[in-house]
C-alpha cells in the first residue's frame, strides 16, 4: 500500500517537532553523547539533519566534489566542519525554523524526507535513553519497503521475516520469524542493531 504524499508530510513535519522538544531539553553532555552513527555525537547527528536547510545546492555540489562523489565521505567533513563553527543552540534553532521546510532528498520523495529525519532521530534517542519514535510513523517509514530500500545498509534478511509487535509491520518473506518493536525492525534494517542472534557485521 503506498501512502498519499500529505500524510507523509505531514509526519515529517511531526517527526522535526518532536525532536526539536526533545532537544531542547539536552544539557550540554547529552549533546555530546555518541550516537548510533559512528563517529558522530548527537551534535553531528542533529548537524547533519539541518544540513539541508543551511547549504545552498553550488555548496553542496563543491562539497561532494571534493569527497569524489562520496557522500558518506562528505556528510562526514560538513556535519563535523558545522559542529565546530556553530552551537549546540543554533543547530536546534536551525532545526526549530524549518520544522515545515519541504526538502526531500534526491530520488528519495517524501518518503525519503520521513526516513532521513526518522532513522537519524533513532540515532539521537537510543543512546539517551529518550522517548523512541512512535511506531505507526516507523509503519510508514517501512511500509511497501519490504527492506529493499534498506540494501545498502548491508543487511541480510535472507530466511528471516521481521514482525513488529506495536505497529502493522512485517518485512521480509523468510519462514524464520522475528518478533520485536518497530523501531528495533528499523535499527535491524539500517545495521544500527544486529539480528537477534547474529553479529553485527557492518
Amino acid at each position: 500500500m503506498t501512502t498519499d504524499t500529505a500524510t507523509l508530510q505531514a509526519a515529517t513535519f511531526a517527526e522535526r517537532e518532536r525532536l526539536v522538544g526533545l532537544l531542547a531539553g539536552l544539557t550540554p553532555e547529552q549533546w555530546a553523547t555518541p550516537s548510533l552513527c559512528e563517529g558522530w555525537r548527537v551534535r553531528e547527528v542533529v548537524a547533519h539533519i539541518t544540513m539541508a536547510y543551511r547549504i545552498s545546492g553550488p555548496a553542496f555540489f563543491a562539497g561532494l566534489l571534493r569527497s569524489w562523489f562520496r557522500f558518506h565521505r562528505y556528510a562526514d567533513r560538513a556535519a563535523k566542519a558545522d559542529t565546530a563553527k556553530l552551537t549546540d543552540a543554533q543547530l536546534l534553532e536551525v532545526l526549530r525554523e524549518n520544522i515545515r521546510h519541504p526538502w526531500q532528498p534526491p530520488g528519495g520523495g517524501q518518503a525519503g524526507a520521513l526516513s532521513h529525519d526518522v532513522i537519524h532521530g533513532l540515532d539521537i534517542t537510543e543512546p539517551l535513553c529518550l522517548p523512541p519514535v512512535p511506531p505507526e510513523r516507523i509503519a510508514l517509514v517501512l511500509d511497501g519497503s519490504g527492506g529493499r530500500d534498506f540494501d545498502y545498509f548491508g543487511v541480510d534478511l535472507r530466511g528471516t521475516r521481521l514482525i513488529a509487535t506495536d505497529a502493522e509491520v512485517r518485512v521480509g518473506d523468510g519462514p524464520d520469524e522475528v518478533t520485536m518493536p518497530a523501531k528495533d525492525v528499523l535499527l535491524v534494517l539500517t545495521g544500527r542493531r544486529p539480528m537477534p542472534g547474529r553479529k553485527r557485521t557492518v
